[in-house]
């Protein structure tokens, strides 16, 4: 990394670290004392101006990292247990929800659907890297584009899209990729910090937060904001109509990609010795597919076939056949891991995350606070009567500018999306679809593209040393606006003519 940008000193920029989440933990601490003693405002009944207090106290810690985010959902469970337990009902103002009932809803998030979705997909992706089957498959990808550098973009932007399709991670699918892309650029023998290996290296990392957005599974917070539509709508959205809807702008994005990294930080050279040869080698190496490959990449692709057809062909939901294609995966002689192995490989503070973020955000929505909160919103914005273009442009630029304080989209979908669905049913217009916004917005929720520390796959790239952090911004900008423009253009044409807008 580069030093003159993090400061005098390693030990001096983890110091400043610290401080700064030992600050941001005591400014939590102050919104959430704050919230609580204030005069509760009309129309907000007592358990929903705590659950404010609570919601404020956790976006304090997600944008400050003062807490590690699975200790945050812990702390967080244990408040909303709490608060609410010694909080009037709002349906019978006259008893109080009591500590069980409130502990109830602090883990309500850990009974839906979405849930298992992502903790099966954290196991798919566990498999991927198990067997290998995911380095292969980049591997097998970059061999056959060549050794020509804009080839060789082209590839890992290919590579991406391959195994979004497959691997249902973007940190799984970085840390998959990156090493390779490593390799390449250490075989063709340029600078660590070259115009190339750097614009490989973030091109990389963008063209998979670009197809986060392209593909349901793709990425954990699709499926915050799925749980939230299907607990709080009664509504969901398959596979087949997310990729019919997202994959469209995320093709355009990937051309759009290509031709900004090839612009903003042209290659060195038009073409790199020895780079061809370093994945023959890296093949080479890997032998021969193995058994167990083959029977993942067989369990992937009828997978697959399952989410493609879900609601057409048949009657089981990604969550249920997910969870059956890892329960193959686990089985003696058909499967390719075992408990032990794959146990390692699961980040379970993302699956406690993910429960305590739809448990805050249904909270929220049951104590009537994501309500009158929308209205603040909508009274400010003036969206209560603006055309449904209008109102996805606005929220759109809102998410962009706030994602800038998260390192984390599932906590910026968990902390947005309940909020997202309350103002959209507040908007008057005629004939806007409370559905196709909230999935629209969504879209909006990843792109972290301006900030290596916006996304975990963000941060594995700017680990590589392979560029600096305004090379990474600069682009990012320019990405971003691509995304925004693009948004609009779809939600004018082909979104509205879905019936989105």
């Amino acid at each position: 990394m580069a030093v003159a940008e993090r400061g005098p000193s390693t030990t001096a920029s983890a110091g400043s670290g610290l401080a700064f989440k030992h600050w941001g933990l005591l400014a939590a601490v102050a919104v959430l004392i704050a919230i609580m003693v204030s005069p509760t405002p009309a129309g907000l009944p007592l358990a929903g101006q705590r659950m404010l207090a609570i919601f404020g106290f956790a976006v304090v810690v997600w944008i400050t990292e003062a807490l590690d985010y699975a200790i945050s959902a812990v702390v967080i469970a244990a408040l909303m247990a709490m608060s609410l337990g010694l909080s009037p009902n709002v349906t019978n103002p006259k008893a109080l929800y009591g500590t069980a009932q409130g502990l109830t809803m602090a883990m309500s998030g850990f009974g839906n659907t979405a849930l298992t979705l992502v903790a099966a997909a954290l196991f798919l992706a566990a498999a991927m890297t198990i067997t290998g089957l995911d380095r292969r498959i980049a591997l097998v990808v970059l061999r056959r584009v060549g050794a020509r550098t804009n080839r060789i973009v082209m590839g890992s932007i290919i590579v991406s899209i391959v195994l979004a399709f497959l691997v249902p991670s973007a940190t799984a699918r970085a840390a998959a990729v990156i090493p390779i892309m490593m390799g390449v650029i250490l075989a063709f023998g340029v600078e660590r910090k070259s115009r190339f290996a750097g614009m490989m290296m973030i091109t990389t990392v963008q063209a998979v937060s670009i197809w986060n957005v392209g593909i349901k599974t793709a990425a954990a917070q699709n499926m915050i904001a799925i749980g939230f539509i299907q607990s709080i709508l009664h509504q969901d959205v398959t596979w087949l109509d997310w990729l019919i809807a997202a994959a469209p702008f995320s093709i355009l994005m990937s051309v759009g990609l290509y031709y900004i990294m090839m612009f903003m930080m042209p290659p060195e050279a038009s073409e790199m010795p020895g780079g061809q040869a370093a994945v023959d080698k890296a093949l080479v190496e890997l032998g021969p597919m193995a058994p167990k490959e083959k029977r993942l990449l067989a369990v992937s692709l009828v997978l697959l076939c399952f989410w493609a057809t879900e609601g057409i062909l048949h009657p089981f939901d990604s969550s249920t056949t997910t969870t059956v294609a890892v329960a193959l995966l686990f089985l003696p002689y058909v499967g390719v891991m075992d408990w032990k192995k794959a146990n390692t490989l699961i980040p379970w503070g993302t699956i406690v995350l993910f429960g305590v973020g739809i448990s805050l955000g249904t909270a929220l929505l049951q104590t009537h606070a994501a309500q009158w909160l929308a209205g603040l919103i909508v009274d400010w914005f003036g969206l209560d009567q603006l055309a449904g273009i209008a109102v996805l442009a606005i929220m759109a630029m809102f998410l962009v500018v706030i994602h800038l304080g998260f390192a984390s989209a599932t906590a910026l979908a968990a902390t947005m999306i309940p909020i997202i669905i309350a103002i959209i049913q507040k908007v008057q217009t005629p004939g806007i679809s409370v559905l196709g916004m909230t999935v629209l917005l969504q879209f909006v929720v990843s792109f972290g593209f301006i900030l290596p520390v916006n996304s975990p796959q963000g941060m594995l790239a700017y680990g590589t040393e392979t560029f600096l952090a305004r090379d990474f911004v600069r682009t990012g900008i320019a990405i971003t606006v691509l995304a925004y423009v693009l948004t609009l253009i779809f939600g004018v044409t082909y979104w509205h003519w879905l019936g989105y807008v």
